[in-house]
């Protein structure tokens, strides 16, 4: 049934240190189970999110993180919540946002 969503599926997509260096911030696009998104690590945290702003499709991988953790799109400089994927520069927007966790030092995503 089209109205239902899909279960989330666990995806190992590999050590974090094939991603970051210990201590580095910033934005990576990651191609994960066939599906290429957006890795970021700031603050010590670990997100996932799309690989095209819903604005425009700017890739987000080219835009910034600011210093409030949000990431900022290169073209229009429309900002998300990296964590719940919330537009918070008030354009209504919303980022499909995929959830993380470390084990083993291995990146886990739900897509």
């Amino acid at each position: 049934m089209w109205w239902k969503k899909q279960a989330e599926e666990w995806v190992n997509a590999g050590p974090l240190l094939q991603w970051f260096q210990p201590g580095e911030q910033g934005l990576k696009l990651a191609e994960i189970a066939g599906k290429t998104i957006t890795l970021a690590q700031w603050n010590g945290r670990q997100f996932a999110f799309a690989k095209k702003c819903p604005h425009a499709g700017g890739i987000l991988a080219n835009g910034y993180i600011d210093a409030q953790g949000c990431i900022t799109c290169p073209l229009h400089h429309y900002k998300f919540n990296m964590e719940n994927g919330r537009n918070v520069s008030g354009e209504g927007y919303y980022l499909k946002t995929y959830a993380v966790k470390i084990e083993a030092g291995d990146w886990w995503i739900a897509l």
